[in-house]
């Protein structure tokens, strides 16, 4: 049984009745099954209907059509016990200003009809960092403790299942460091997880399988490590002072000073480095790197058809 079972699901906003409007379909027939204990990642751009599949996983919204199974009770049917197996930490920071951090963990541990439960809560305040915390107001902490904090609530259940929804976005280093330690810790236990990031490099360490999503519709399903050694290039990477010439600029991804350029090999590299030259571009430490996730999630964000792709179809939109 798969921990989380999501087929043919389909949400469509209905017009808003302003003259012009049409239905807004965020999401276009989803299928995937996440296995028991996997680390799974979900990607998108934003407006590819990753927090619309989280809510309705979450019951927080209705699927126009199909259903989601959470260890096989359906998010609407079975709604109480699909929710005792999840534990979801959302993006937005919400709490209560008038409990403490120990307050807040006990109250939610009450939802669920937990009792005396305070060793949990100690190891869940000790992996968290939070132990000297424990007997703050909420409204005293920083975004980042806040953050914590939602990560805690949403495990002190003790969910099989852990949905991640940008857990980190606007958070630093450290805690990004305390959050990964203790969530790959329970995923050694068997606990399975799903997240959703813009951080690219957190899906590569992290997760071993993904899901990328545009415009509403599956289009890659597949291991990390195949989606990468599926990858059609090399990646130039060089930093300059100088505007790149048009015919470079259109293939070229610029961050500030660094350009990365894709490259299939020893020619195309010297081509590109020739073109530079001649363009009088002053290219400084200069290296060829192979291509990551972010440069795969570029490529099949721009070159992917709308059809939805499965795993035996990614190797074709991979080659794009």
């Amino acid at each position: 049984m798969s921990a989380i079972s999501i087929q043919s699901v389909s949400k469509v906003y209905q017009a808003s009745g302003k003259p012009g409007s049409s239905p807004l379909k965020a999401l276009d027939n989803v299928s995937f099954d996440i296995e028991e204990g996997e680390f799974f990642g979900l990607l998108g751009p934003n407006g590819a209907g990753k927090t619309t599949l989280i809510s309705i996983l979450a019951g927080l919204a209705g699927a126009t059509s199909g259903s989601i199974k959470v260890h096989g009770f359906d998010v609407r049917q079975d709604f109480v016990q699909a929710r005792r197996h999840l534990g979801i930490v959302p993006q937005e920071l919400v709490f209560d200003p008038f409990f403490t951090v120990r307050e807040a963990l006990v109250f939610q541990s009450g939802y669920f009809g937990l009792h005396r439960n305070g060793a949990w809560i100690d190891e869940l305040l000790h992996g968290l960092g939070l132990t000297d915390k424990a007997g703050a107001n909420m409204r005293q902490l920083s975004g980042g403790m806040k953050r914590r904090v939602l990560v805690a609530q949403a495990l002190v259940h003790k969910p099989p299942v852990i949905v991640l929804d940008e857990p980190t976005a606007g958070v630093d280093v450290e805690l990004r460091q305390t959050l990964w330690q203790f969530v790959a810790e329970l995923n050694r236990r068997g606990h399975t997880v799903l997240l959703t990031t813009h951080y690219l490099e957190e899906a590569e360490a992290l997760c071993s399988r993904l899901a990328m999503l545009k415009r509403g519709r599956v289009i890659a399903l597949e291991k990390t490590s195949t989606l990468l050694s599926n990858a059609t290039s090399n990646v130039l990477h060089f930093k300059t002072d100088s505007p790149l010439p048009d015919h470079l600029a259109r293939l070229a991804r610029v961050t500030g000073r660094i350009v990365e350029m894709p490259a299939d090999g020893p020619v195309a590299i010297e081509r590109h480095l020739a073109a530079l030259r001649e363009a009088g571009v002053a290219a400084e430490d200069v290296e060829i790197r192979k291509a990551d996730l972010e440069d795969v999630f570029i490529e099949l964000m721009s070159g992917a058809p709308e059809a939805g792709v499965t795993e035996a179809g990614l190797a074709e939109v991979a080659t794009v």
